[in-house]
């Protein structure tokens, strides 16, 4: 058996190819978790070519499947309470439980300089970063209590720790979202519930290769060379994957994480947090 057998994962933002969330939901599965991976609907571009997220989210169900795992790809707008209050219907009505929830999906939207930052910018980043956890949160709490416990681990950045400049509302929302965590972490944990937030630096994913051709640019240089110097700033000297974040969640989710609740764990391969 093992370590997740029997349990059922929700994973938010799982379509992107180079995600986060895909990682998450290959190792959850691989540790014996029935994963449902969630993404909105529609298409999205990437490198001159066009996504369509439902057909991503079937193809990694089928590639769990073809694993030997068990995977539900479901649509889910964060931003939209009644679209969860559906998915988490969906779920529960499916498997009778849910034991773990992961909130991935974020946006980059409002990643510039804080006075060339729009209202809507900021309302945008509030509703897919800050606000889309809070309300999945609400809506999977009363199942964890009902079931004795669960576990909740919200992706947060190492911008929920310090701050780089042309980030502003990104790492507002961030910041929040570590603190979202703390607060259900001391009032749920007399139910079982345990909540952190895992907190990537510098990750190979397509968000952040975007952010880094979205810096090079406004520096006026080529993208490598803004890589290599972000890059310089880290510990380790290179970027992490998607499966060093898989596996902080996969500890976070297991019995070994059993007494840990309200940290924020940055993975990061030891990148400053900046101011």
């Amino acid at each position: 058996m093992t370590e997740l057998s029997g349990k059922i994962a929700v994973i938010t933002g799982a379509s992107a190819p180079r995600g986060i969330g895909q990682a998450i939901a290959r190792r959850l599965a691989t540790d014996g978790a029935t994963v449902v991976v969630t993404d909105m609907e529609g298409a999205f571009s990437l490198e001159g070519r066009s996504y369509d997220r439902t057909e991503l989210l079937n193809n990694l169900a089928n590639e769990i499947a073809a694993n030997g795992g068990t995977a539900l790809p479901l649509s889910l707008d964060v931003t939209q309470v009644d679209d969860i209050t559906r998915c988490i219907n969906a779920v529960r009505d499916r498997f009778g439980r849910i034991d773990i929830l992961v909130n991935n999906a974020g946006s980059l939207a409002g990643s510039a300089a804080f006075m060339e930052t729009a209202p809507d910018q900021w309302e945008s980043s509030f509703r897919v970063n800050l606000l889309g956890p809070v309300m999945l949160c609400q809506a999977v709490i009363p199942a964890m209590r009902a079931a004795g416990g669960g576990r909740i681990v919200n992706i947060g950045s190492t911008g929920s720790l310090g701050a780089e400049p042309g980030f502003g509302a990104y790492t507002a929302m961030k910041h929040a979202l570590a603190a979202l965590s703390k607060t259900i972490a001391a009032e749920e944990g007399q139910y079982g519930i345990l909540c952190n937030t895992v907190c990537p630096g510098f990750i190979m994913t397509d968000m952040h290769m975007a952010a880094n051709q979205r810096l090079a640019e406004e520096a006026g240089i080529e993208v490598e060379e803004m890589q290599a110097r972000r890059y310089a700033t880290v510990a380790t000297r290179h970027a992490g994957q998607p499966e060093d974040v898989a596996a902080a969640v996969a500890y976070l989710a297991s019995s070994q994480g059993r007494y840990v609740t309200g940290i924020n764990l940055p993975v990061s391969g030891g990148v400053p947090y900046g101011i």
